[in-house]
């Protein structure tokens, strides 16, 4: 499922014209770059709808929080929990795993 998780913009640092424009998006806490390209309009303290690193559009607040409260109780943004880390790869299960015979 591809999902756009809202965050607030907190800055805006890269601006190569007035299109193109990166800013540093605050999601509860979790910081990352976004490209404003699309939503040319926004501004240091709207709250935007991102999807794949771009901000797709600018929503309320009262509409950001609700959004990021269903997110979170449908467990749908827990690679925010990790920050930049992504989490630890599942065990392989032991019934999968090529005994050394095979492997020759």
């Amino acid at each position: 499922m591809c999902l756009a998780i809202p965050g607030k913009i907190i800055s805006i640092d890269n601006q190569i014209d007035d299109i193109f424009r990166i800013a540093k998006v605050s999601f509860d806490g979790i910081i990352k770059d976004v490209n404003l390209a699309m939503v040319p309009e926004a501004k240091v303290g709207d709250y935007v709808l991102v999807h794949v690193g771009s901000a797709i559009s600018i929503v309320d607040e009262k509409e950001a929080k609700e959004t990021m409260d269903i997110l979170y109780q449908m467990d749908e943004i827990t690679e925010l929990s990790y920050g930049n880390q992504p989490p630890e790869p599942l065990a392989m299960d032991k019934s999968e795993e090529k005994t050394s015979d095979e492997d020759k």
